[in-house]
């Protein structure tokens, strides 16, 4: 059965997200592609939003990942290294690599983020403080 071309547009809102500032961060998301959503295999993408003084926090999970900036300016940590970003920039994250975004500034943060996995639902977030001894 021969692929199709799948065209999806950023409404501009992140339709899903967390609002933890102790736990798995203030941030917002709205997936494009996913299998479970989408008619779509092999990659899964979607654009995520940082308001100001919004994280992701630490974590980990298996596949790759990539970011880019495509509005603003953050703080982007992978395995402990700290890099600001800002709009154009793209990073890689390897497999399992500690990482995590924070907006520090005063104007929102929208990044596009990648992973070469068929669905978001197969991405198991393990956050930093999960790993941590009670």
């Amino acid at each position: 059965m021969p692929i199709e071309p799948v065209i999806v547009r950023d409404l501009g809102i992140a339709s899903d997200g967390w609002s933890e500032p102790e736990g798995r961060g203030v941030v917002g998301w709205q997936t494009l592609l996913s299998g479970d959503l989408t008619p779509t295999d092999g990659l899964t993408a979607g654009i995520a939003h940082l308001q100001p003084g919004g994280h992701l926090a630490l974590h980990r999970h298996e596949p790759a990942e990539l970011y880019f900036l495509l509005e603003g300016e953050a703080v982007v940590s992978v395995n402990g290294a700290e890099s600001r970003v800002s709009t154009g920039a793209c990073v890689f994250i390897p497999g399992n690599a500690e990482h995590g975004i924070r907006n520090e500034g005063g104007a929102p943060v929208r990044f596009l983020y990648v992973f070469p996995t068929d669905s978001f639902a197969e991405i198991v977030y393990r956050f930093s403080e999960d790993d941590r001894p009670e």
